[in-house]
């Protein structure tokens, strides 16, 4: 058995970048499922339980601004890392006043954006297995504005604001009826083979896009 719920998320801008956009960022047309997940997640988490998002409504027209970003040409390098793990002290960080690792660089994003989550949570086997608990503690801390760290829209400068959705989800813009291909999409990260990204073939319908279950997850555990 699965337990739903619906999830209004707004903001000023959205960035959900398209993974082959190597160089500059260029966001996909609408929320992907592993962002809206994150969400999700940044709300609620536990590990009695996993989120399975189903569909997102967009609410909002699709609009793209260009933008001017500042970023880090840079990554910390592992060596680093695995040094301050050894002997923990080592610093871990990286300077982002240096000129030689900040660059400005376009980005595409989405502008006065809208969703409407719908995603069901299923257990992983662990202990914790109440069901209405689960659920009644997702819809008040989403009702109370609480949350383990602040969603984002892609990017972790485009802050979420967020509300439950009592009775029927709001009605999409006129501009999204119809059936739009949005072409390739990301679903979400397979974590059980070495992280790698999963993908399907995106269509937004009437303002709705479906997402199909992530094939590589185990079956939903029953509630005791």
């Amino acid at each position: 058995m699965s337990y739903g719920i619906r999830l209004k998320v707004w903001g000023d801008y959205a960035c959900f970048t398209r993974p082959e956009m190597k160089v500059e960022r260029a966001s996909y047309n609408v929320m992907t499922p592993s962002a809206a997940r994150g969400v999700l997640e940044a709300i609620y988490w536990k590990p009695a339980i996993r989120w399975i998002v189903e569909r997102i409504r967009v609410i909002n027209p699709i609009r793209f601004d260009t933008i001017r970003r500042n970023e880090l040409a840079d990554k910390l390098p592992l060596y680093s890392i695995n040094k301050a793990m050894r002997d923990g002290k080592s610093p871990v960080e990286i300077f982002a006043d240096d000129p030689n690792v900040r660059q400005q660089r376009a980005a595409l994003v989405l502008r006065d954006v809208a969703y409407v989550i719908e995603a069901r949570f299923e257990f992983t086997g662990a202990e914790d297995r109440n069901p209405a608990k689960h659920k009644e503690m997702f819809e008040r801390r989403a009702q109370k504005g609480q949350c383990f760290h602040r969603p984002y829209l892609g990017c972790r400068e485009f802050p979420a604001q967020f509300e439950p959705v009592e009775g029927d989800p709001p009605a999409p813009d006129a501009s999204l009826a119809g059936d739009r291909d949005l072409g390739t999409m990301l679903l979400d990260i397979d974590f059980t083979h070495d992280m790698t990204p999963r993908f399907f073939a995106a269509k937004l319908r009437d303002g709705v896009l479906e997402a199909p279950r992530p094939d590589w997850l185990p079956p939903a555990e029953e509630a005791a």
